[in-house]
């Protein structure tokens, strides 16, 4: 099992610069960010991604996840979403993730993580779940074709933030390549024992998002050791389970002091993973 550093954290950095600095953490893994200012897919032609992915050999980083997520580069964090109306909306945002799909294979990762959809904003659930359905039903054929997995991450106050919600999503999905991106954080915030979680959902997660959350449970990530989340019980039901994924420290808050941050969760991190037996790369 590897545990990465998402370059979300390094935005005032360029991708090189983040990978340099991760690398320089003691980090085996990095999560990169697919959106600018790192791997926006359109700024990237064959020539550059293969320096990427000499640069990355170089420092010996597998890449954990693509995470594409954000599209800043044309919309916000989670516009264009797969749920819009607008039917051009949509489709940019399947793009996107079409194009993520060809660079993870490329460079080697198993799998993307993508939004859940997106604010409902006063759109039926219904109505929305059934474009997330179509959506996700035209991507998943490269998917399959790529052996890459897309991974869905259930987020605070998105369409779906909750083991429920994703059941109703996962269940009525037949493809192996569909899965989840597990946020540990996320399932805290929205008031789930991550582990119970991690648990009902175990069969679907091929990626975790670590990070810590307060007391008050707003979503908001800290440094791990930072907040309220029982690490050791959920790494305690990784270890019981058998989980062999990867996992990803996601800290984008941070960006002022991305290598403080890093280096302290690590620092915290590493003994908890050794007391449950996990062997992290």
């Amino acid at each position: 099992m590897i545990l990465g550093y998402s370059t979300n954290a390094f935005t005032r950095y360029s991708l090189d610069e983040s990978i340099q600095k991760i690398a320089d953490l003691g980090f085996f893994g990095v999560e990169i960010m697919c959106d600018r200012p790192h791997l926006y897919p359109p700024d990237y032609d064959q020539a550059r991604l293969a320096r990427l992915k000499s640069l990355l050999n170089e420092h010996n980083l597998s890449v954990t996840n693509l995470n594409s997520f954000t599209l800043f580069a044309v919309g916000d964090t989670y516009l264009p979403s797969w749920i819009e109306q607008d039917p051009e909306r949509r489709q940019m945002r399947i793009d996107h993730t079409l194009d993520c799909l060809r660079i993870a294979s490329f460079l080697g990762a198993k799998n993307i993580s993508v939004p859940p959809g997106g604010p409902l904003d006063g759109a039926l659930r219904n109505e929305s779940m059934m474009l997330f359905h179509k959506g996700i039903a035209e991507v998943l054929p490269l998917a399959e074709e790529l052996n890459i997995r897309v991974l869905v991450e259930p987020e605070p106050d998105l369409m779906i933030e909750r083991t429920s919600e994703f059941l109703d999503f996962i269940r009525r999905i037949d493809s192996p390549m569909a899965g989840i991106n597990f946020d540990i954080g996320h399932f805290f915030c929205a008031g789930e024992n991550p582990a119970a979680a991690f648990e009902t959902l175990f069969e679907w997660v091929g990626h975790v998002h670590i990070e810590d959350i307060g007391n008050s449970r707003i979503h908001q990530h800290l440094a791990a050791g930072d907040g309220a989340i029982d690490f050791a019980e959920v790494f305690a039901v990784m270890k019981k389970l058998g989980y062999e994924g990867d996992i990803s420290l996601e800290l984008y808050p941070y960006i002022n002091a991305p290598e403080i941050a890093g280096r302290k969760s690590l620092e915290h991190l590493r003994p908890l993973f050794a007391e449950a037996g996990i062997n992290i790369a």
